[in-house]
């Protein structure tokens, strides 16, 4: 989940239309931007094996986002428990449930998945509770992750299913030399002064479940009729500001810096800021009063986990100061034994979980982004 920091020609931006127009090319998984060469390689040979495990040696398959289970890391879990790893990467969440459904029964120990799809699977029964204090490393988290009950997806009947392991929120990026005081709420992507100098994430399920935020909505992923309707006219008034949508993060930094914007919804968090002030950028991030958005990968144990012990000593490794500083390190990233400098321990996240009416929302944001105006928005639209 990292990725190079190449020059940045300046970039023409898209105008935002008023018309309706083509819509732009669909969005893509935000995993899967930040592969470096290398480990595009790895994914197309489809996994990352060294020589075959002897007869002593104890097997742990491991399924795994890029930056996750680095070689280094591997083999000294290897050495310290005379084991053998096998990595296989994934690069969106859709290969990762291709992944977990080949053949009858999940072929693998140990995955990494945020909290929506770990609830999906713990739901078809594809997951093993744990044994929390098989894993003494998570005495080691923040409290907020500790607290595993509070976080939706991670536990059910009573039982725990996932451990935490790493997090980006969505805040907001602005330019420190045209915003003197740092926002504090959402609704500033739509303050005046900023017309034609934001810039918005192309995706329909980020876009009304912030603005579902900005407007004070209890829940930003299961929205009534009349609220989805609310929040689809918003997002039409926010096209005032808009310089225009960004997919990748390389595209919003090229925006960013040549077009002089100053405010962006940072849909890949940290990871995005830590690229921009390397390409001069003197920016800023916030969490918002009203909270921010944000995944959290964790690591869980499959129902056909032939070691289950070793599965649990790889996620307590995982959680070892040394290997969860990595994270930051190598990738951006925020783990979850230190406060990210850029969030206080306060900070409201809303960890994503599965939205309603999926379909709905790609439907309105497709019409949304081709410029149609709110009078093409009539209440049928929205039964």
């Amino acid at each position: 989940m990292h990725w190079g920091f190449p020059s940045l020609p300046p970039r023409t931006p898209r105008p935002v239309r008023t018309p309706a127009h083509s819509q732009r090319p669909a969005r893509r998984a935000f995993h899967a931007v930040f592969l470096q060469p290398l480990v595009i390689a790895a994914l197309l040979a489809g996994c990352l094996a060294a020589a075959p495990a002897t007869a002593a040696q104890s097997v742990l398959r491991v399924l795994a986002w890029p930056g996750y289970a680095d070689r280094d890391v591997v083999k000294a879990f290897e050495t310290r428990f005379h084991a053998k790893v096998e990595v296989t990467l994934v690069d969106s969440d859709e290969a990762l449930w291709d992944k977990m459904h080949e053949g009858n029964a999940p072929q693998f120990d140990v995955l990494a998945a945020n909290t929506a799809e770990i609830q999906r699977y713990t739901q078809e029964h594809m997951l093993a509770p744990l044994d929390v204090t098989q894993i003494p490393n998570t005495r080691l988290q923040l409290p907020r992750f500790q607290d595993v009950a509070s976080i939706d997806g991670l536990t059910a009947a009573g039982k725990v299913y996932a451990i935490p392991f790493t997090y980006s929120s969505m805040g907001l990026i602005y330019d420190r030399k045209q915003i003197a005081v740092p926002p504090t709420s959402m609704t500033e992507l739509w303050n005046p002064r900023y017309r034609g100098k934001v810039l918005d994430f192309n995706s329909a399920q980020h876009n009304f479940s912030f603005a579902a935020l900005a407007l004070g909505y209890a829940d930003p992923f299961q929205l009534s009729p009349t609220q989805t309707r609310t929040i689809a006219l918003k997002l039409i008034d926010l096209r005032r500001n808009l310089l225009t949508y960004y997919t990748l993060p390389e595209e919003a930094t090229a925006f960013f810096v040549h077009h002089k914007v100053a405010l962006m919804f940072g849909n890949y968090g940290t990871q995005q800021l830590e690229q921009l002030r390397r390409a001069g950028a003197d920016v800023g991030y916030v969490i918002p009063d009203e909270g921010a958005l944000a995944w959290l990968d964790c690591w869980a144990i499959t129902s056909a986990s032939a070691n289950r012990p070793l599965a649990q000593a790889w996620i307590n490794y995982m959680l070892e100061p040394d290997v969860s500083g990595l994270l930051i390190q190598r990738q951006g990233l925020a783990n979850t034994l230190t406060p990210s400098p850029e969030s206080n321990v306060s900070a409201h996240l809303i960890w994503i979980r599965p939205v309603a009416n999926v379909r709905q929302r790609e439907a309105l944001w497709s019409k949304i982004v081709s410029g149609d105006l709110p009078d093409s928005f009539g209440p049928e639209t929205f039964k």
